[in-house]
């Protein structure tokens, strides 16, 4: 299994940036994708970006593309949110996600492993 911790969100203006992070621990030594998901009030958690085990491959929603970035730091075991040019439209909830594997995975429900989430307020 493993376990996530995200950090890193917060209050910011709209043009502002932030940066979250995931820590993963446990089973670690296995090939896992990771991911980022939010949920904003009254809507459904939707699919933000994903990396793959090696970093080598990212995918990204077109809402994002080209504002935020996705990495990860293997020998940490984690991986990073770089959200620029944010738009009050991004405010919601952001959770990290984890699954064993080498594929990028798109739907929530590919993934086994959840964070508990960190809030992001974009402010008009």
């Amino acid at each position: 299994q493993v376990q996530l911790v995200e950090s890193g969100g917060g209050l910011v203006q709209t043009g502002g940036s932030l940066r979250l992070s995931c820590a993963a621990s446990g089973r670690t030594n296995s090939a896992y994708t990771m991911g980022w998901f939010r949920q904003a009030p009254g809507k459904e958690r939707e699919f933000v970006t994903a990396i793959n085990w090696s970093g080598s491959r990212t995918y990204a929603a077109d809402s994002v593309k080209g504002r935020f970035t996705i990495s990860r730091d293997s020998a940490k075991n984690t991986e990073y949110l770089q959200m620029n040019s944010l738009k009050p439209e991004d405010t919601a909830v952001y959770y990290c996600a984890a699954t064993y594997g080498t594929a990028l995975y798109l739907r929530p429900n590919a993934y086994d492993y959840w964070g508990q989430g960190t809030q992001v307020t974009v402010s008009s």
